[in-house]
C-alpha cells in the first residue's frame, strides 16, 4: 500500500497511502478525514476490502468465522461509506462504488458468511443510493467473479477441484484482472455513467449471464 502510494508519488502524482483496518468505525473515520485534509475534497470512493472464510457446511459455520466476514465485508463497507456521505453530502456531490460479488448475485455451497455478506452489500449500496440520488450523490456496486488476487490464488491451490469447476462455467474461459475491475469502477465513477444509480453490476465473464 504505501510502496503503491510512493510508485504514484515518484510519478508526479499526489497520492497517499494508509493502513486501515475497515472493521473498526474510528480508522474508517479517520482515513476519510486524512484524505480530505490531503485532497481538500472527496469525490470517488471504492470500498473494496474483503475477506473469506473458509468453505464450511451450514451446519458447522463458527460464530467467530462469521462474525469476522460480517465486520469486514459488510459492516467495514458501511463504515467506510457512513463517513464519505459526510464528506459528499456537505459538498453535493460525489460517487461511490462498493465491491460485492459474484457471490452477492448467486448461491454456492459452503460459502455462507462470505455470500450474505456481499448479499448484503447490493442490499446497503441500493438503499444508500436512493437515499442520496437526490443530492447529487451516485452509489453502486460491482459484482467481480474469479479474478487473479492473492486470496484467488490460495484458493486455486487449496480448492483446486471446486475452481476448475467453476472456470468450466465461466463463458469468457479466463479470470478476471485487476485493472478490469478498476476500469470498471473509474467508468462508475465518471460522467459516463451519470445516469447510473443503485445497480449491482456484474463484471464476471459471463457466469451470471447462464
Amino acid at each position: 500500500m504505501h510502496e503503491a502510494a510512493a510508485t504514484l508519488t515518484s510519478a508526479g502524482y499526489n497520492a497517499l497511502g494508509m493502513a486501515c483496518d475497515v472493521s473498526d468505525e474510528a480508522q474508517a473515520a479517520a482515513l476519510v478525514t486524512r484524505a480530505v485534509d490531503q485532497f481538500g475534497r472527496l469525490d470517488f470512493a471504492y470500498n473494496n476490502a474483503g475477506i473469506q472464510a473458509p468453505p464450511t457446511d451450514a451446519a458447522d459455520e463458527t460464530a467467530e468465522d462469521y462474525d469476522r466476514v460480517q465486520a469486514v465485508n459488510l459492516r467495514g463497507i458501511c463504515a467506510c461509506m457512513k463517513h464519505e456521505l459526510k464528506q459528499m453530502r456537505a459538498q453535493g456531490s460525489g460517487a461511490i462504488v462498493n465491491c460485492s460479488s459474484l457471490g452477492g448475485l448467486v448461491g454456492l455451497p459452503q460459502r455462507g458468511a462470505y455470500h450474505a455478506s456481499k448479499h448484503g452489500v447490493i442490499g446497503l449500496t441500493k438503499s444508500a443510493a436512493l437515499e442520496y440520488a437526490p443530492r447529487g450523490i451516485r452509489i453502486n456496486a460491482i459484482c467481480p467473479g474469479v479474478i487473479e488476487t492473492p486470496m484467488v490464488a490460495d484458493m486455486m491451490t487449496t480448492q483446486m477441484a471446486a475452481m476448475d469447476e467453476f472456470l468450466k462455467q465461466q463463458p469468457i474461459g479466463r479470470l478476471g484482472t485487476a485493472e478490469e475491475m478498476a476500469q470498471t469502477v473509474l467508468w462508475l465513477c465518471s460522467p459516463g455513467a451519470s445516469f447510473v444509480v443503485g445497480v449491482a453490476l456484474p463484471v464476471d465473464g459471463g457466469f451470471t449471464a447462464h
